[in-house]
């Protein structure tokens, strides 16, 4: 194990118990992947550079906005 990795997982073990799930969560999507390359979709960049060109104008979502957003959820 990497001094980086065990410094990452003692700092995780700070955490509330549910950050801790999706920090574990995290990893083992990463382990999974074990290498493999994801591709993106051209709908999935062209979507990636319009938020890019948003946050550079500083349009950003209001609070209001994300309370909506993660009721949805």
């Amino acid at each position: 194990m990497t001094k980086l990795l065990e410094q990452g997982i003692d700092a995780v073990r700070e955490l509330p118990e549910e950050r801790q799930n999706a920090a574990g969560e995290l990893l083992l999507t990463v382990a999974a992947q074990n290498g493999k390359h994801s591709r993106l979709t051209t709908e999935q960049i062209n979507d990636a550079k319009k938020g890019l060109a948003q946050a550079k104008r500083g349009e950003f979502a209001t609070d209001e906005e994300m309370t909506k957003t993660w009721k949805k959820f």
